[in-house]
């Protein structure tokens, strides 16, 4: 059961409904009762307070018959008969003027600690609990009822102090007029109604109100006003900087409801939290249009306390910063127009206002004022400890203390996926698809994850496309990726200008840098693939600072040393380098850079530190076919031959077939059966790199043809080392073994270490074909002894597949299954796909002659599996044949003729590498029809 007292007395049930009491006097029993609940109240201030100084006669028989009827209302053991007079029995909280005590109590605390907030909200719910004269059943406890009245106002006043350090001084100056009105003596309400005034604007109007106060405190009383007043004056006068503290705490000013869900940003918005708790500056940065200003709003929407949100976009001086912020926390200048004092600093007021506020400070788009952004934090954060700033920007802000938060583009799917929806950008998509009632599903998921993918999964450009969809469908809007800027030229109408379209976000940036970073910016775009400090700097002639401000900026990212440019960032760059006039120079420039890297590089592939720089040239692979590419496209034919003649060795070793032959295609397209003077071997790696490990069309196989005359059997190249090894694979070994021996004695001398095991590789494989075993095997394992000298694990896998080969044609399988498994180990800690393909091959052969089919076929398959991957044709037909020959041992012939046949369409034939494997497929179809004839 409650209790009011703070108006008419009435007890309400636990119901919530009133209990019929009677008439006045056991109301004020009652009320007499709940003010001292829980403890006994004597009878005679009971009859002093209900019966007045003069009571009646029989006053105590009276005073017991309204006892009786108020436990009647209320029941019996809720007014308990005590010696020494009565009690209620309830708990001081069930009653409305104890509550209100520890409410109005609580928010004085709260005021006190510097939580206007919390304060108002208390003080607000304990003036709520009045509704009306307090005691009003009682005539005669005028006392009583006196201190709660002061009680109240006290309140009332504790309760304007809140709101007007919560800013709402214009609200409060009807209010407080009305209050000094009625209560004209009350010095602090005066104080107040200035501080309204001032805060409001009307600085004029706070010395009148002064003037008033003066004068009635004189007129009334005959005395001064006291000293809140009088500083009040004073501030007023002096307009004090410190007036702005009343102003400075804020709600959740400049907090926007946002109208979109928010996707896939869960773990960056738990590390914001968790930033802001250990530091006192975080900074959100990345490229334009990656979601940094959502995450802040997000993070600031979430967060504890106050919080205010200063958009400095609209910001161009860097002076104005400071105004802009006491815009956002709605302190405004209150100086008289036209006085004569001079105007307080916009720092000064803030620093005053901040001083002792505990307040999230949300500074949002700082990167075009970047250095008045981070003058001002630090000062602020050095002279306000309560304060923590958040802010967003395209580079930090490089002050001490700075927490760094990197927003990334949203996670995109590989092209492997099971279920792009499982990536946030996808998802992204499909939430912002929805809202146009064009549902992502099955059909067209493949083609979102493309149109993410190509958008290098900025949430800005994705929500953009999504958009198109109004009007297109999902495939309409990925076939028209190639023109983005012109496609994803409608954003929303009420976002800032900047993020209405992928071309504003991009130039935004664009125009912050400066005329070098341009430079730079627009340099950058020939590379693909990203690009080394040093590689940038000797490609676009700057020095590498300038591509370090560019990733501060956050237009190009670095990763593990390398630096990238986002394909949205790219294509808008490029456009910028075709209108400078300097394409030619400087894709001229790039391909210089990556010819010299291949050709110090190949000096180094077929040494000890070729993982080192197998490496490097993974890195680059991308760059250097982009060189070879451009070259071919230009008419640069020479330039195009050298490049790819230097870097196929590297390819051959990583298995890039099916991508360098294309390139060596492109190069050759348009070029005469006369290779260019003073490049035969540069002409002669090209022509095999594009026939290497598939069939040649007609005009291939006739630029083939015209090789052996160029490149004799006994031919030693002069320049590309790898051709030593790349023209025996074509043409074969010479049929004169031991006239090869003395031509390679006589050139042994200029012959390097690699030429010279390798020259042992291919005495073994001649020594193997005309039948003298002992002797090859002597001559692989020179060149394996020679190859592990060097360090050069290629060669040594060639040495290990030779003698694994002739092990298994001498019948020593196990033998041969081992050298292979060496062969595997060494050819994976290379790297070299097409070799390990091979040695699981010779594996699986060696497998199947030891009673393992399960584990042959296991193998085989392995094989075809790397080879298909790298677009090793004749390493895929030997996988096939061999799956074949176990189909035939198992009786499924008609499998066995069908992978059978897939191997010979594999199996390239101008190659005598592939010869073998040829002549295996042969005998398998040979065998074939003998089964099937004898049926």
């Amino acid at each position: 059961m409650r209790f009011e007292i703070l108006g008419p007395a009435r007890a309400l049930g636990e119901d919530g409904e009133p209990v019929a009491l009677g008439g006045p006097r056991v109301r004020g029993l009652l009320t007499l009762l709940a003010l001292d609940a829980g403890r006994v109240v004597g009878a005679e201030r009971l009859t002093a307070a209900l019966y007045g100084p003069q009571p009646p006669e029989g006053v105590a028989n009276a005073l017991q018959a309204q006892v009786s009827r108020l436990r009647r209302a209320l029941g019996k053991d809720r007014v308990e008969f005590h010696p020494a007079g009565y009690r209620l029995a309830a708990d001081p909280q069930d009653v409305d003027a104890h509550r209100f005590e520890r409410l109005a109590g609580d928010g004085r605390l709260a005021l006190g600690a510097g939580d206007p907030r919390r304060a108002a909200s208390l003080l607000r719910e304990a003036l709520a609990l009045w509704r009306g004269a307090p005691l009003s059943d009682t005539p005669h406890a005028e006392a009583a009822a006196a201190g709660l009245e002061e009680l109240r106002l006290a309140a009332v006043e504790d309760r304007v102090q809140a709101d007007l350090e919560l800013g709402a001084h214009r609200e409060l100056v009807a209010e407080l007029r009305r209050l000094t009105a009625a209560h004209p003596l009350r010095e602090r309400m005066r104080a107040q109604l200035m501080r309204a005034l001032y805060g409001s604007g009307r600085q004029a109007e706070a010395l009148t109100a002064y003037a008033d106060a003066r004068r009635i405190l004189d007129e009334e009383l005959g005395v001064e006003p006291g000293a809140e007043l009088a500083a009040a004056h004073l501030a007023v006068l002096r307009a004090d900087p410190s007036l702005a503290a009343t102003v400075a705490a804020v709600s959740r000013q400049g907090l926007r409801a946002q109208l979109t869900s928010f996707v896939g940003r869960a773990e960056e918005l738990r590390q914001v939290g968790v930033q802001l708790e250990a530091a006192r500056l975080v900074t959100l940065i990345g490229p334009g249009g990656a979601g940094k200003t959502r995450l802040a709003m997000e993070a600031a929407e979430r967060a504890t306390g106050d919080v205010c949100v200063v958009q400095l976009a609209p910001v161009t001086d860097p002076a104005d910063v400071p105004k802009a912020v006491l815009a956002a926390l709605d302190i405004r200048d209150t100086r008289l127009s036209g006085h004569d004092r001079p105007a307080v600093d916009p720092t000064a007021r803030l620093l005053a206002a901040l001083a002792d506020r505990a307040l999230l400070l949300v500074l949002d788009n700082c990167e075009h004022l970047v250095a008045a952004a981070a003058e001002l934090t630090d000062l602020l954060l050095a002279s306000c400890p309560a304060l923590r700033v958040l802010a967003t920007s395209r580079e930090a802000l490089g002050i001490t203390g700075e927490s760094l938060l990197p927003v990334a583009p949203l996670r995109l799917p590989p092209p492997d996926a099971a279920n792009p929806l499982d990536y946030p950008a996808v998802r992204l998509f499909a939430d912002r698809a929805a809202a146009v009632r064009q549902p992502v599903d099955e059909t067209n998921l493949a083609q979102v994850a493309g149109i993410c993918r190509a958008l290098d999964g900025l949430p800005l450009a994705i929500e953009l496309a999504a958009a198109r969809l109004r009007t297109m469908s999902v495939g309409d809007v990925a076939a028209r990726l190639d023109d983005r800027f012109r496609l994803l030229a409608r954003g929303s109408r009420t976002a800032l200008p900047r993020h209405q379209t992928l071309r504003a976000v991009v130039a935004w940036s664009w125009d912050l840098l400066d005329e070098r970073e341009q430079r730079m910016a627009r340099r950058l775009t020939v590379f693909v693939g990203g690009a080394t400090p040093e590689s940038a700097e000797r490609v676009c002639g700057l020095p590498e600072e300038v591509l370090f401000s560019l990733a501060e900026k956050s237009l190009v990212e670095a990763v593990d040393g390398r630096y990238w440019m986002m394909e949205t960032i790219r294509a808008f760059c490029a456009e910028k380098l075709a209108e400078s006039g300097e394409t030619e120079v400087v894709r001229e420039a790039h391909a210089d850079c990556y010819l010299a890297l291949a050709v110090e590089a190949d000096g180094h592939m077929r040494k000890a530190e070729q993982l080192e720089w197998l490496a490097r040239l993974d890195e680059e692979s991308d760059n250097v076919a982009a060189a070879v590419r451009w070259a071919a496209e230009t008419g640069r034919q020479e330039l195009g031959l050298r490049i790819l003649a230097y870097s196929a060795y590297y390819w051959w070793m990583r298995g890039h077939r099916g991508t360098s032959a294309s390139l060596a295609d492109g190069l050759i397209a348009d070029m005469g059966s006369t290779p260019p003077e003073g490049l035969e071997e540069e002409y002669a790696m090209c022509v095999l790199v594009a026939a290497w490990g598939r069939q040649p069309g007609d005009e291939l196989r006739a630029r083939l043809g015209k090789l052996r005359h160029l490149m004799p059997v006994a031919y030693l190249p002069t320049r590309l080392e790898s051709l030593t090894m790349m023209l025996p694979m074509f043409t074969g070994p010479p049929d004169d073994y031991e006239g090869v021996q003395k031509l390679v004695a006589h050139y042994s001398g200029s012959l390097s270490p690699w030429s010279r095991a390798l020259m042992h590789c291919g005495f073994a494989f001649m020594l193997q074909i005309i039948g003298r075993g002992d002797e090859a095997r002597a001559e692989f394992e020179r060149a394996l002894a020679a190859f592990r000298a060097l360090g050069e694990r290629w060669g040594a896998t060639l040495a290990l597949s030779g003698l694994g080969e002739l092990a298994y044609e001498q019948g020593d399988y196990a033998a041969s299954r081992d050298l292979a498994d060496q062969g595997l180990r060494t050819s994976r800690e290379l790297g070299a796909k097409a070799d390990m393909a091979e040695c699981q091959c010779l594996r699986a052969d060696s497998v199947a002659r030891l009673g393992d089919l399960d584990g042959a076929r296991a193998d085989y398959l392995r094989a075809a599996e790397m080879a298909r991957r790298i677009g090793s044709g004749d390493t895929m037909a030997r996988a096939h044949v061999g799956l074949g020959e176990l189909a035939m041992l198992r009786g499924d012939h008609d499998e066995a003729r069908a992978l059978m046949e897939q191997a010979l369409a594999e199996c390239p034939g101008d190659w005598y590498s592939a010869g073998e494997v040829r002549a295996r497929i042969q005998a398998g179809l040979t065998k074939l029809g003998e089964i099937v004839s004898e049926r």
